[in-house]
């Protein structure tokens, strides 16, 4: 089977040959760029040069999946965020938000949604990307993409050390703003679904256990996340960064097609709890290992991830694009020669 059939199967919890080896999130890399002659800081504001680039990292080192968009600005700027895209910035620099929509307590009651939010900032040329990408690799490898999920959107367009502080003091507050972004989200993702994604990532990095406790989870996470899930018609994956062993159950009751975790969990731990059946992706440092590590040091870390139990070797957040194409190469190898071992 090629990359496409064994990661559709493996969300479809069929059968399949050997572990996967793909992601949900940002995986382009330098070496590609400069393959295609192009400039990072070009590639956000181009369709084509975001579709090219993301289909390198298949193309030059075997990656089972293609992904954009490459940034976290997205939603955000869609919902009228002013963003830097560094557009004659040199080297590797990601967007940035330059202005936020709140910036006090009393701007989160008046927020609300723009007319026809799939269609603001920069969703269409994602769309444009998405189908330029299915058209290129989409045969041989499952094309994806990722969306913020609503604490880490609230994170963006307003103050994170506010929201986090609201969310102990006002949490009926937050709550509300919560449920709006996943409105957001979902508008967002469905122009995804519309372009032909074959799964979607829902990235809550900003609610991690190292700051909110499992009980807050639950009760003002998880609503807002089973909300967007819910939507999705798509196969959807839900990664959240940090300790995440105390919330991987809560995780599964958002009701994603799979989980993704990161360095820090536990991963046999976390299957212990989940049973054989559930899809847990993760879990090696996508930085120490595979951009700064060794080749010996990628080539273990691959063996110790499918050893714990992981249903697909996945990256705990985006590999850095300046990774080394031999450690790139050293990953795959020993995918291919040992994920059809367990």
């Amino acid at each position: 089977m090629n990359s496409r059939e064994r990661v559709l199967k493996l969300f479809r919890k069929e059968a399949i040959d050997r572990v996967p080896c793909f992601s949900g999130m940002g995986n382009i890399t330098e070496t590609g760029i400069t393959k295609l002659g192009y400039k990072f800081a070009g590639i956000h504001l181009d369709a084509k040069q975001m579709a090219d680039t993301a289909a390198t990292t298949y193309k030059l080192f075997g990656y089972e999946c293609g992904v954009v968009p490459v940034d976290l600005c997205v939603e955000a700027e869609a919902m009228g965020c002013q963003i830097n895209v560094y557009p004659h910035a040199e080297g590797i620099l990601y967007p940035t938000i330059k202005e936020k929509l709140i910036h006090n307590e009393t701007e989160m009651d008046t927020i609300s949604l723009p007319a026809n939010l799939g269609a603001q900032g920069r969703v269409p040329l994602l769309r444009e990307a998405i189908r330029l990408l299915k058209a290129d690799i989409g045969r041989d490898v499952a094309v994806g993409s990722y969306v913020l999920g609503p604490f880490t959107l609230a994170g963006q367009i307003m103050e994170l050390n506010d929201l986090l502080k609201l969310s102990f003091k006002k949490a009926d507050k937050v709550a509300r703003l919560l449920d709006l972004m996943a409105d957001a989200i979902i508008i967002v993702a469905k122009e995804y679904e519309k372009a032909g994604v074959d799964y979607i990532t829902v990235r809550e990095m900003g609610a991690t256990s190292d700051v909110l406790s499992p009980r807050v989870f639950k009760s003002l996470i998880l609503p807002p996340l089973q909300k967007v899930i819910k939507e999705l018609s798509v196969f959807s994956v839900l990664h959240i960064c940090g300790k995440t062993n105390d919330i991987v159950t809560a995780m599964m009751e958002a009701g994603p097609t799979a989980i993704s975790v990161e360095q820090k969990n536990d991963v046999a731990e976390s299957r212990k709890k989940l049973g054989d059946a559930a899809l847990i992706f993760g879990n090696f440092d996508a930085y120490n290992v595979l951009v700064s590590g060794s080749e010996e040091l990628v080539r273990s870390t691959m063996r110790k991830c499918i050893d714990d139990g992981v249903s697909a070797v996945w990256p705990g957040c985006d590999i850095w694009p300046t990774v080394p194409p031999a450690n790139m190469e050293a990953m795959m190898d020993e995918i291919n020669k040992y994920g059809g071992k367990r």
